[in-house]
């Protein structure tokens, strides 16, 4: 998942509002309101209450059901995440080699609890079902680099590690 703001506009300029551009792209197509929240959440990051609002009426559909969607599905957040978003997966491959250690000591050594962000916002910690990766159990995954047969004593110096080449 990218974790890309949406860009202001430049000097003098003006770029197209992303928030018209998904719903121009959605509306009026049947089951669409979740596509449009997975553009959103790709555009920001997350789907910030903001443009819940400005999509809303763009779409032809009640806050409501923005919210009622976004807090039904554990992919969509509400706030935005750190700057390194790590995943553990914790498919059953991953979970019966070792997931559950992994993400203790990570939430140990962080000071925070799965599905939640640092204090510094440089990290959220987030858990995931299935990654497709079985074959590399336990797998973790620190922005869009896949970290492979992780263990405990090493998953804080491996996540690091991917966060400063970010």
């Amino acid at each position: 998942m990218s974790t890309a703001t949406a860009k202001p506009a430049a000097k003098g300029g003006s770029e197209p509002d992303p928030v018209a551009l998904i719903a121009k792209r959605w509306k009026n197509k049947r089951g669409s309101l979740i596509m449009a929240l997975h553009d959103l959440q790709e555009t920001f990051g997350y789907v910030p209450r903001e443009a819940a609002l400005k999509l809303a009426p763009l779409m032809d559909v009640p806050v409501a059901r923005i919210y009622e969607v976004v807090t039904f599905y554990n992919y969509f957040k509400t706030e935005a995440p750190g700057r390194n978003i790590v995943s553990i997966c914790m498919g059953t491959a991953c979970y019966l080699k070792g997931a559950p250690e992994l993400v203790a000591r990570l939430s140990e050594k962080l000071g925070v609890k799965a599905g939640e962000t640092t204090p510094d916002k440089q990290f959220h910690l987030q858990q995931v079902r299935c990654i497709g990766c079985c074959g590399l159990a336990p797998v973790v995954t620190v922005n869009e680099k896949v970290l492979a047969k992780v263990k405990p004593a090493d998953i804080v110096d491996q996540v690091h590690a991917c966060a400063k080449g970010a």
